[in-house]
């Protein structure tokens, strides 16, 4: 049994809190929350997205992400629009406002990242990212088992 600070959960808990200040500075002086910046940086990707789609992609639950877009739309960052084909499905979009929020912070976000990429070598970011990658692919498929 490994111990307790090199277990993964440890692991990967002491780097997100060592990682994330960088980005939550950026977020508060912008007047957002994380789960917040995750649904716009979505969409700031893709444009449009359903509700389902953005619980996929940014990992946050359904009951959760309701009240993120509420908020979002509140603060004139979103909008909904609801689909031609079939009235049932609304599409998130960000707005004039939300886009310009991209214009303004994708350039520190960029540069936080940068300033973390410089650390490691493509080589090593890659492998990274192909272990992480293997350890979650591995566990959803023992947890659908």
């Amino acid at each position: 049994m490994p111990k307790f600070l090199d277990s993964l959960p440890m692991i990967l808990s002491r780097s997100l809190d060592r990682v994330m200040p960088s980005y939550r500075r950026l977020f508060q002086a912008n007047d957002l929350t994380d789960q917040q910046w995750r649904v716009l940086r979505a969409l700031w990707e893709k444009q449009h997205l359903t509700s389902a789609q953005i619980s996929q992609i940014t990992l946050l639950p359904p009951p959760s992400l309701v009240g993120i877009l509420d908020r979002l739309e509140k603060k004139n960052l979103i909008g909904r629009l609801r689909s031609t084909e079939d009235r049932r499905h609304v599409h998130i979009i960000p707005t004039q406002k939300g886009r310009a929020l991209m214009e303004h912070m994708m350039p520190m976000v960029d540069r936080i990242h940068d300033d973390f990429m410089q650390r490691v070598t493509a080589a090593e970011w890659a492998e990274f990212n192909r272990i992480l990658e293997k350890l979650s692919e591995s566990t959803e498929k023992r947890n659908l088992a």
